[in-house]
């Protein structure tokens, strides 16, 4: 879409109204001699608003004539009418051409890098290897080769499984996504112990390798040795090490705790607002009006101005920042509501911590009030295996 109307508003058209009694014929009419009009909407009953190329205008003199239609025309839009109407004004129709021709050149070219989903390796890691390939901001972006830039990235980080480039108008964006690596595995032919990671009261344990030293019911510390991998023969002082193995089924607890005001306060915006205009080309802006906020408190909002009124992301940019200003306001929350939200945050929270493989036995939940609080406390119990393997000293 963006496409249809860059190329109309280079080649031109013109917004015309049409009035009459027989306005379907004229559309009729004006489809079947392949005559394109689009954005056709219906002021009244006999009167219609659309727009036209300047070759489908002139073709629909003899249509016009045809169904007894009156065309009036509205408005000279497009490239064709600008440059017309600066013929007598020979300089500044060429500063013109030259910043239209700076503007597009411009848009040829990657102003912005973005790096989405790296976490062990730095956005900053990434640049500087890109850069040895002399892929950096300024580039010009029929040159690059998205599928060379996933190849080198993953060949050059063996943590990535995934690399996506994409160049959206003047930015190129790279995708990223790490693989897990697997914990550090001991050999199963190293003798190590199982060892509790967590505070737990044992359920179950089952010794594949090794020998069992606690047993249900016991509550075991976090770095105790649950299955050892030490074996000694009752007859005689002779020990042998194994490589332990089993699973050990503990119950544990998550507990988490919410606070939250009852009355608390919150900034309202007041409808006071100042705005700065700024010039944008890339990274760098110039802005137009400087000058001290007027608010204490306030919030940013920008937007952009779209320079033609065309759908293409160009690098150079009319930004608007506007300033709102904020006001303290004091409100009263209702206490129910305030034990609903501080249990779904909580348990929420909980979720985060809880392994896949846990099984929830129990939950609990208070809510205490004090000091124009809501505090909340969540208890849950979970059954999950507290073992892992730790080499023999």
């Amino acid at each position: 879409m963006g496409t249809i109307k860059a190329w109309n508003f280079l080649r031109g058209y013109v917004i015309i109204r049409v009035e009459g009694l027989t306005l379907e014929r004229f559309l009729n009419l004006a489809a079947s001699n392949n005559i394109y009009l689009w954005d056709i909407n219906r002021v009244d009953y006999t009167l219609l608003e659309m727009k036209v190329t300047i070759r489908g205008f002139r073709e629909l003199k003899e249509i016009v004539k045809k169904v007894g239609c009156r065309v009036e025309l509205v408005e000279k839009k497009g490239l064709p009418f600008f440059i017309y109407g600066l013929r007598q004004r020979k300089m500044l129709g060429f500063g013109f051409i030259i910043f239209f021709i700076l503007v597009f050149y411009l848009s040829s070219l990657i102003w912005h890098i973005e790096i989405i989903g790296n976490e062990s390796v730095s956005t900053q890691e990434i640049l500087e290897s890109l850069e040895k390939e002399n892929i950096k901001k300024g580039i010009i972006k029929y040159r690059l080769d998205t599928d060379y830039i996933e190849y080198k990235l993953l060949m050059e980080y063996d943590i990535f499984s995934y690399t996506s480039a994409e160049v959206q108008g003047t930015k190129l964006t790279i995708e990223v996504k790490e693989r897990d690596l697997p914990p550090d595995l001991i050999d199963e032919d190293t003798p190590c112990n199982i060892v509790a990671i967590k505070k737990g009261i044992i359920e179950k344990v089952i010794a594949r390798n090794g020998k069992a030293v606690v047993k249900k019911g016991d509550v075991v510390e976090k770095g105790q040795t649950l299955i050892t991998g030490i074996i000694s023969d009752e007859y005689s002082d002779i020990q042998m090490y194994v490589h332990a193995e089993g699973e050990v089924l503990a119950k544990t607890s998550y507990f988490y705790q919410v606070e939250e005001p009852i009355e608390k306060t919150i900034k309202v915006e007041t409808g006071e607002v100042f705005e700065r205009r700024e010039l944008k080309v890339g990274d760098r802006g110039l802005q137009f009006i400087r000058g001290d906020i007027p608010f204490d408190d306030y919030v940013e909002e920008v937007r952009e101005v779209r320079l033609f009124n065309l759908d293409i992301d160009l690098p150079i940019k009319i930004l608007v920042h506007e300033y709102k200003e904020l006001e303290p306001k004091i409100v009263k929350q209702n206490v129910e509501l305030i034990k609903d939200s501080n249990h779904m945050k909580a348990v929420e929270e909980i979720n985060k911590q809880l392994p896949a493989e846990a099984k929830i036995i129990s939950k609990d939940v208070k809510h205490y009030v004090r000091d124009n609080k809501v505090i909340t406390h969540v208890l849950i119990e979970v059954l999950e295996d507290i073992g892992e393997k730790r080499l023999l000293n």
